[in-house]
């Protein structure tokens, strides 16, 4: 576990790390991008590590890879390519940098020490888990394969190293109808979020789509009852919503789509108001490049994707500290399967 009083002092000694208004006026450029959800008054408290972190990037070879759960002061402020999983994913097939640093959670870090393995994967907070992702193991693929004999597994990214590697291939939210409907057999199995594979169902009737019964954390609190109370106080506004969420959540929103495709929607259809129903840090994170959008409602956030912070991407960057490691064996396999998602994916796109 980290030490935070230990980082703290270390930091200290190394760097000016003092909330300075001054400094914040320099860097207006970068507060510009979140000046809508982060005041100049907040901001000068980032300030001061926003600067360490840019500066320690170049001299180490760097690169902050950050997913659209981050903190503007993250996710605006040092990350270099920012993105949802699949985003992610293809992203880190084209780092050039020695170091990446991923900002997110610990199963992100693991795919891109899997698809950069000679290159130093670095997490902030190596406690950065994800419930999701801790509920799948390879012994519950081998019981999933056992009860569907020929079925292929689809396991979202959002799993282990392990769980990859004993799958056949990966999605994410943005692909995974796509995905099942790619699969040859008639009957598909997909790990482990139960309300992404019951809402991936609804789309591709074609396919008997059957289940492990994992959930996350954020996206299973919401209900069809919340959303109906809200529209009816609310009726104006466009309600968006995750796959993730249970299906009756699902078809209570306007639209439903994933991490990047809520953006494009919200993008393209420039509602007056939204409320979007995923993470908390989602809305926050667009408002800037949006202003003529009202961010409205209740959101619920992710207490994994909050344990990463500029404090402790300092030390990360600081210290090398915590690399992630795959066991080779386990990343040649993994690799397979989340490479055959990129592979995939690319050719539905095209």
């Amino acid at each position: 576990m980290l030490d935070l009083a230990v980082m703290r002092a270390t930091l200290a000694e190394a760097y000016d790390l003092a909330p300075s208004l001054t400094l914040a006026e320099e860097m207006r450029d970068i507060h510009a991008r979140m000046d809508r959800v982060v005041p100049l008054p907040d901001f000068a408290r980032h300030a001061p590590y926003i600067r360490a972190i840019n500066r320690l990037k170049r001299e180490k070879n760097a690169v902050i890879l950050a997913h659209n759960y981050m903190t503007p002061e993250i996710y605006h402020g040092v990350a270099d390519v920012v993105g949802d999983s699949l985003q992610l994913a293809i992203e880190a097939t084209k780092v050039e940098a020695q170091v990446i640093v991923q900002c997110g959670v610990h199963f992100m870090a693991e795919t891109s020490k899997i698809l950069n393995p000679a290159k130093t994967v670095l997490i902030p907070d190596v406690e950065a888990g994800c419930s999701l992702a801790e509920s799948i193991t390879p012994e519950g693929i081998a019981q999933m394969r056992a009860q569907y004999p020929g079925a292929p597994v689809v396991s979202y990214v959002n799993t282990t190293a392990a769980v990859k590697a004993a799958s056949d291939i990966c999605c994410t939210s943005a692909n995974a109808a796509q995905i099942v409907a790619a699969m040859p057999e008639d009957t598909v199995i997909m790990t482990p979020d139960q309300y992404l594979a019951q809402n991936v169902a609804k789309q591709v009737p074609s396919k008997r789509v059957v289940w492990w019964a994992g959930s996350c954390i954020v996206h299973e609190q919401y209900t069809a009852q919340d959303l109906r109370e809200f529209r009816a106080l609310h009726p104006e506004t466009r309600i968006i919503a995750h796959p993730e969420c249970p299906p009756d959540v699902v078809a209570e929103s306007d639209f439903s789509g994933s991490t990047s495709g809520i953006i494009d929607y919200v993008t393209r259809e420039h509602p007056s108001h939204a409320m979007l129903v995923t993470e908390c840090s989602m809305a926050s994170n667009i408002a800037d490049a949006l202003p003529d959008v009202d961010f409205v409602g209740p959101c619920n956030m992710c207490p994994y994707m909050k344990k990463i912070t500029l404090e402790k991407i300092l030390w990360s960057l600081h210290t090398g500290a915590e690399e992630v490691t795959v066991d080779p064996v386990i990343a040649a396999k993994a690799r397979v399967a989340v490479e055959r998602m990129i592979d995939l994916s690319r050719k539905i796109a095209k």
